[in-house]
């Protein structure tokens, strides 16, 4: 049987809405499970409201194909244009960047063009005129991939990662920890200042912030106040907060203590644990996830499984950038003036100290 041409706008509309919900539903579920866990309620909830706007979104360009198609239009160019706007002032000037971003809004952009044709044609020829005596699926086919796919798509990520996440290994000791794993045998400091002090503004501080906390005068500085230029690994040695740590690392002194200090990145990656023992992970100095005999996970003992905080800042990078390892034995940079609720700290000490 041929395809009819007036049909094939709404089915091409239909199939690139759905895949438009579904992968916001695939990005709003996957963050939440990976990043949001964690962070006090109704945060966590922020990561599901693309996926509702998604959602939202599909089932009205369903029922108002016209109107929809071109607010869908609208939308477009000023979300994505902010989106490239807002990551090239970040990161700079990538063609990567540019052209994934551009290609995701001309995907939503022809999606708003076909239902603008497909609501036109049904407005025509009567809406569902030739549907009437069809089965009930093919009635609502639209509505069940739209709708019902997506939610299906939510429902089979809650069901893989929530068990995962609800059995992490937690025995409830947030004081100093002693780890070992590839070598490494490390003191790592207790819950307090030595490990993810939340700041008022409810995120964490910068690499740049930890390692001028010694300069004159003594405490933590943000923005301007951490001077114009970024710290380097001497600063972090010789003035960073974590050698102004008491021997027992539940208090910050005046003066500097030097017992404590900031881990290494590769210290960090061969601490990492999976159910109570190391998760047998190594580096190879560069960015990417790591060789590991077992997927690590945020557990304890080197992990707070109810902070917010998924990733560690470690060693220097380079002149403006730091490593940072998350949970689940990835290693990347970033500026070091960067700080947010996710990105967290833990000084450490050598054993013999």
């Amino acid at each position: 049987m041929q395809l009819p041409i007036s049909r094939v706008p709404a089915i091409l509309g239909t199939t690139l809405l759905m895949a438009f919900v579904s992968f916001w539903t695939f990005w709003s579920f996957g963050e939440l499970y990976y990043e949001g866990w964690g962070m006090p309620f109704p945060q966590p909830l922020a990561y599901l409201l693309p996926f509702a706007v998604a959602l939202a979104l599909g089932a009205a360009t369903l029922a108002w194909p016209r109107v929809m198609g071109a607010i869908i239009i609208l939308l477009s160019l000023a979300f994505y244009g902010w989106a490239i706007s807002m990551n090239l002032q970040r990161w700079g000037f990538s063609w990567g960047l540019v052209l994934s971003w551009s290609g995701m809004a001309a995907f939503t952009l022809l999606g708003g063009a076909l239902f603008i044709v497909d609501g036109t044609m049904r407005a025509r020829r009567g809406a569902g005129s030739d549907l009437r005596a069809a089965p009930w699926w093919r009635r609502r086919a639209r509505w069940l991939a739209v709708v019902g796919v997506p939610l299906a798509l939510a429902l089979v990520m809650s069901a893989i990662n929530l068990p995962q996440i609800l059995r992490r290994h937690d025995d409830g000791d947030r004081g100093a920890r002693l780890i070992e794993g590839g070598g490494v045998r490390l003191v790592w400091a207790p819950a307090g200042p030595g490990w993810n002090w939340r700041q008022t503004w409810g995120g964490y501080p910068s690499w740049d912030s930890l390692a001028f906390y010694g300069v004159p005068p003594v405490g933590l500085k943000t923005g301007r106040d951490a001077g114009a230029r970024h710290a380097t690994a001497e600063d972090m040695a010789s003035t960073g907060l974590c050698a102004y740590l008491n021997a027992e690392g539940t208090a910050l002194m005046p003066q500097r203590q030097g017992v404590w200090r900031m881990p290494a990145t590769d210290e960090f990656v061969r601490s990492l644990t999976r159910d109570g023992r190391s998760a047998g992970c190594t580096w190879n100095g560069q960015r990417g996830r790591m060789t590991c005999a077992r997927q690590p996970d945020k557990e304890t003992p080197l992990w707070n499984p109810d902070d917010p905080p998924i990733y560690m800042w470690t060693s220097e990078h380079s002149a403006a950038e730091a490593w940072f390892v998350n949970y689940q034995g990835f290693v990347s940079h970033q500026p070091k003036g960067f700080g947010n609720p996710r990105h967290g700290y833990r000084c450490v000490k050598d054993l013999e100290k």
